[in-house]
């Protein structure tokens, strides 16, 4: 009896990613999950055609929609896409550097760096996720799903950088540089009128710095929620002020609407202006 996967990686000599060859009982397991029609999500399939893509190997898009709160309630899956979502991290973070490096060749380093950040942030990532529908072929467990997971910002942006890992891994650096463009040059227009390459973060510690103020210190008040539903309010002080509160579904988040919150309070408007 089989109970685990044998897993072959083969390197192309011309520098391809990697060719994964998958073996095992698993394998034939998740084969029957892609042809299974009572089900909750989207099947890849229809997903990838809905789209416009085309996978050589449809396990990759799998594993790229699975969440680790399917992984455990299902044991006959195979693997989550938090490995996935790393490898699309980095391969976004190169993609579109180097997309913003030829675009803008008069633009120095300090600005391309920040229209990178925006570009690859957390929201703006769901932002595309929520474009393609990415929620609806999600594979969430069945708590996940009663908690909103289809449509959370956190699980969007990483189930999207998951899909760019494994359509790298699958076709490589050119079929991911065909599918982000028309995602990231029209969303570098928005960011760039509207100012969301900004950093309120940033530019509240600027502020405030200039003020000869203390630096902002940034603080959780209340957690809301089980873990897998979490909100967070947080509130910036400055001294013993308290300039601003932000609440969201990550720190990261919450801390950015704080801030953002207090350059409103200060009259500095929308982006610290």
């Amino acid at each position: 009896m089989i109970d685990q996967m044998d897993w072959k990686i083969q390197i192309s000599p011309q520098s391809e990613p990697p060719v994964f060859t998958l073996k095992g009982i698993g394998y034939f397991e998740e084969i029957m999950s892609l042809t299974n029609s009572n089900l909750s999500y989207e099947l890849p399939q229809k997903f990838e055609k809905r789209i416009g893509l085309k996978f050589n190997n449809t396990l990759l898009l799998c594993r790229a929609l699975t969440h680790r709160s399917f992984l455990n309630e299902h044991p006959d899956a195979i693997e989550d896409n938090e490995r996935l979502e790393f490898l699309g991290d980095a391969v976004l973070d190169f993609v579109v550097g180097a997309w913003l490096y030829n675009e803008l060749p008069e633009m120095p380093e300090g600005d391309l760096t920040k229209y990178r950040s925006a570009l690859v942030h957390t929201e703006q990532l769901a932002e595309f996720a929520r474009k393609i529908n990415l929620g609806k072929a999600l594979r969430l467990g069945k708590g996940e799903l009663q908690a909103g997971g289809k449509t959370k910002t956190a699980l969007l942006c990483d189930a999207f950088e998951a899909v760019i890992g494994a359509l790298y891994l699958d076709q490589g650096i050119d079929a991911v540089q065909n599918f982000i463009l028309p995602f990231i040059s029209n969303a570098l227009e928005d960011i760039v009128s509207n100012h969301k390459g900004d950093d309120p973060k940033s530019r509240l510690q600027e502020i405030v710095q200039a003020q000869e103020l203390p630096i902002p210190h940034y603080v959780v008040v209340k957690e809301i929620g089980p873990d897998h539903s979490k909100i967070y309010e947080i509130e910036v002080v400055v001294g013993d002020k308290t300039l601003g509160k932000g609440r969201g579904t990550s720190k990261q988040l919450a801390t950015k609407m704080a801030a953002q919150d207090a350059l409103t309070n200060l009259g500095y408007g929308i982006y610290g202006q």
